[in-house]
């Protein structure tokens, strides 16, 4: 079994938890490089600038406590169902592929259905270094999601597979109506 790809079903599961991980590199690499922005670019990046609009244009503009809220919320799940996708189509992509989809996840973002749903501008009229920002953070992310999931399949293949439980507690069968009674 060591070697073939687990089922859709499982692959879908690995990219999401593996597209969750590489999220939280991205989230730290957009932190660290959000502070090195000229200060008159720093301000909120694209997942609270979105979490922002969506949530104005429904009528619900959220508090700053729950906007963070939402906003890691959303982020962490897209991060997860990008994760997936990549995760339906392989569980072992080496770093190149992974920094290839982070970065294709960007386009398809940035210049594709967010300006396209009139949610933000396209990412052509954002700052220049704020896309660079956006876009090495999606390297991060393809990189580490890539890694993550081939480390879930390792485990897979070595730690979680079948196997004899040798330190599980052993239970007593019950014993059957009337059995107590034969002991004394």
């Amino acid at each position: 079994m060591i070697g073939r790809d687990p089922r859709l079903r499982s692959r879908l599961l690995i990219g999401a938890i593996a597209g969750i991980a590489g999220t939280l590199a991205m989230t730290s690499a957009m932190a660290r490089l959000h502070r090195r922005l000229p200060r008159a670019e720093r301000y909120p990046l694209p997942p609270r600038e979105i979490v922002e609009t969506l949530t104005a244009t429904a009528g619900a503009p959220l508090d700053d406590e729950a906007a963070k809220d939402a906003t890691t919320a959303a982020h962490f799940a897209y991060g997860a169902a990008a994760g997936a996708a990549i995760g339906a189509a392989t569980v072992r992509p080496g770093a190149s592929g992974g920094a290839s989809a982070g970065v294709a996840i960007w386009m398809a973002s940035y210049l594709g259905w967010i300006p396209g749903t009139g949610i933000l501008k396209p990412a052509t009229l954002h700052p220049r270094a704020r896309n660079a920002l956006m876009i090495g953070a999606h390297v991060v992310w393809g990189i580490a999601t890539a890694r993550a999931m081939r480390e879930l399949v390792l485990a897979r293949e070595t730690m979680l597979r079948a196997g004899p439980s040798r330190d599980r507690v052993q239970r007593d069968r019950a014993e059957p109506d009337g059995a107590e009674d034969d002991k004394s």
